[in-house]
């Protein structure tokens, strides 16, 4: 949190501007960020010190507006409305200006000190647009930075531009528009009483009054008393009745003209240059025909590398792993000390070596495919597929960020404008393999089965949705919108910036689920010994002896996989009280390939429940955990019978 003396500067923009990448420039890789639309969906704060001047920086989600449609969009407005910052940095993507400028020149209205940042200036210039930064200036009057978020360039001179303008306390001065709209909007501005609530000046106050009435902001403007309420009316009736379209069609015509005449008195396009190499690879990957083709080429490829590395690796670390257990148990016999080692071994050793061999692999290569922008494309091309199970296009996006982990990409559903759809989504997410569940199955499934096997897994999970969120439709009426999603550009991404990602997944994986995964492993190590064990595995001896024909010794497992699913893998080996590579000596193929389905699909990890609860309410929580037990428990029986 920053001190009362030390100034606040938010970073605002539109999705897949670089905020993010411009954030951690300046305080360190501290934000999630991709080449992907909504990553970011929670603020994050850092301190900076810049030469003995001190600033904190706010990393706010991204808006199309400061009266946003989607609710999820009202996070940044509570920081710029409620908290009031001392200065607002305005990230635009430099390749897309003029579609950019219509929400600057909104923040220009809020009249709080502004820096305008030009990110991405280099893809600008790759798309033959040549930006002049001192001509946008003098047209916006807030000072205006190029950078390159990516490279750290142009972050020393924001930091000095940010600190000029706090130096000085400038405001911008509002746009002018058409004399017709400038004086309906003057005269709503000096009817508004003193006592009701400003957001940033009066003048901002009356647009928004007008142009709210279809708007998700209402509820920010406070209640309007009759008096104020009758004269909004009767001015968006004499807008409306001049213009002959809806005021905030009128106001948003408005922001566009001006958007378009600033863009091209600060810019200059290249007409007639060659198709760049982005588009020419863009025609191959969202073809029809070929683009599907490609996508599960991706895929294939995707699982087979992680194989490829994580199995070697996890060899490599087992056997010295084995070893010290053995020499453990000859020095301290079978006594409490070797129980409580025994269990922080298996614990710790299960996590270095079952799991981060696959879990490093997975989180690196999700993060090169994010940063490339493919993973936006592979949403489009399953658009049309998601609509005709009765879900909302932008679902897609969603059931992606779940392959990373299914708590960021539920709490990713406020997206979703209809309730109907965020309820199916959130049901379904559960569904998704995250990264987590994909350990086991390349753990397991790919390694005593072989690769082919997992990705068909991976096949049969994915049909499983699908069939789900067809049956699901029918229960819940209505249907979704068309899909809009933004498609960002294709970029060569940075390997600093993929590793830098994936250790900030990998330190959050270890902070928080190691100290799970160790300390149910030692759980487990003296439950077993006190001979504990045996009371859970034969309360739950109908299930997994009796209709899913596992080993009695596995009932623990279910308790603590609800914990973490990666406990799951590590509780199997200590239940069996075998070494990895010798699984197969207890159970069967066809054992190992049950209790993978079983666990897959079984009820969703604690965090998983404890945000449905939040996000869709306790009905909703119970009824995920009840589907996804359902659906276990069926699939393991259908492979039981069928294998």
């Amino acid at each position: 949190m920053s001190r009362p003396d030390v100034p606040v500067a938010v970073f605002v923009g539109q999705p897949n501007s670089g905020k993010s990448t411009l954030f951690n420039a300046l305080a360190g890789h501290k934000a999630e960020t991709s080449n992907f639309p909504g990553t970011t969906f929670t603020h994050t704060h850092s301190n900076v010190n810049d030469a003995g001047r001190l600033l904190t920086i706010v990393d706010l989600p991204g808006t199309y507006s400061l009266c946003p449609s989607d609710p999820y969009e009202q996070v940044p407005l509570v920081h710029l409305f409620a908290e009031k910052p001392d200065i607002v940095v305005n990230v635009i993507d430099a390749s897309i200006l003029s579609r950019s400028l219509e929400f600057t020149l909104e923040l220009v209205e809020l009249g709080y000190p502004l820096v305008v940042v030009l990110n991405m200036i280099d893809l600008a210039e790759s798309k033959g647009v040549t930006i002049d930064p001192a001509a946008l200036e003098a047209l916006l009057g807030v000072p205006v930075i190029p950078t390159i978020a990516t490279y750290g360039r142009g972050v020393k001179q924001l930091l000095d531009a940010t600190f000029d303008v706090l130096a000085r306390d400038a405001k911008p001065a509002p746009p002018c528009w058409s004399g017709d709209v400038e004086d309906k909007v003057r005269e709503l501005e000096s009817l508004i009483p003193e006592d009701y609530p400003i957001l940033g000046n009066r003048r901002f106050t009356a647009v928004k009054l007008l142009e709210s009435v279809h708007m998700a902001c209402d509820g920010l403007l406070g209640e309007v008393a009759p008096d104020l309420k009758k004269n909004v009316e009767r001015i968006r009736r004499d807008m409306e009745a001049h213009r002959g379209v809806p005021a905030y069609e009128i106001i948003s015509a408005e922001r566009h003209h001006l958007a378009l005449k600033f863009f091209e008195q600060s810019s200059r396009v290249e007409r007639g240059r060659r198709l760049t190499w982005d588009k020419k690879v863009d025609g191959i990957l969202m073809h029809p025909f070929f683009g599907y083709v490609i996508m599960a080429g991706v895929f294939l490829a995707f699982f087979l590398v992680i194989f490829k590395i994580g199995t070697p690796l996890e060899e490599l670390v087992l056997g010295p792993l084995g070893s010290l257990r053995e020499i453990l148990k000859q020095n301290f016999g079978v006594g409490p000390v070797f129980v409580v080692l025994d269990g922080l071994i298996q614990g710790f050793g299960g996590g270095l070596g079952i799991v981060l061999p696959y879990f490093i692999p997975l989180l690196f290569l999700m993060s090169l495919l994010e940063d490339l922008g493919y993973l936006s494309r592979a949403g489009f091309l399953l658009d049309t597929f998601m609509h005709r199970l009765g879900l909302h296009g932008k679902s897609v996006s969603l059931f992606l960020l779940g392959f990373g982990c299914n708590v960021p990409a539920i709490m990713a559903t406020r997206i979703l404008e209809s309730r109907r759809d965020r309820i199916l989504t959130t049901l379904l997410i559960p569904f998704i393999p995250c990264a987590a569940r994909t350990t086991i199955i390349l753990a397991l499934v790919a390694y005593y089965l072989g690769p082919f096997w997992a990705l068909g897994f991976y096949a049969v999970n994915l049909v499983i949705v699908a069939l789900l969120g067809w049956i699901l439709s029918r229960f819940f009426k209505g249907a979704s919108p068309g899909l809009i999603l933004e498609i960002p550009s294709l970029k060569i991404p940075r390997l600093r910036n993929i590793w830098r990602k994936t250790w900030l997944q990998l330190y959050s994986f270890i902070r928080f689920a190691w100290p799970i995964l160790i300390g149910g492993s030692i759980v487990l190590s003296i439950l077993h010994a006190l001979g504990a064990d045996r009371h859970i595995n034969t309360v739950l001896s109908p299930l997994v002896s009796g209709a899913l024909g596992l080993p009695d010794e596995l009932g623990v497992t279910l308790i603590f996989g609800f914990l973490r699913k990666e406990l799951s893998l590590i509780m199997m080996l200590q239940a069996l009280g075998v070494e990895f590579q010798d699984v197969l000596t207890v159970l069967s193929r066809e054992q190992v390939l049950v209790f993978s389905v079983f666990i897959s699909f079984f009820i969703p990890c604690l965090s998983t429940v404890a945000v449905i609860w939040k996000e869709i309410g306790r009905l909703y929580a119970f009824l995920s955990a009840a589907l996804n037990i359902t659906v276990a428990v069926l699939l393991s029986l259908l492979v039981r019978l069928l294998i």
